[in-house]
């Protein structure tokens, strides 16, 4: 799924989108999300996009660094 941009949806639109795409699969073996996130919670992560202040793609770069 494509993330909403950070001009028209809402805070709460854009959490909720982070929230569905690194929900906790309960399966760490497959997953590997909690390592992405490097323990952290994908609120924390994204809070920037969230708040409207960088695009999902930036901060998923800033991830990759």
């Amino acid at each position: 799924m494509t993330a909403p941009n950070i001009a028209t949806p809402t805070k709460e639109e854009r959490l909720a989108f982070v929230k569905n795409e690194w929900k906790c699969q309960h399966n760490c073996e497959i997953c590997g999300r909690c390592h992405v996130l490097k323990n952290r919670s994908e609120e924390e992560v994204f809070a920037d996009y969230v708040e409207g202040k960088k695009t999902y793609l930036e901060i998923v770069l800033e991830m990759r660094k």
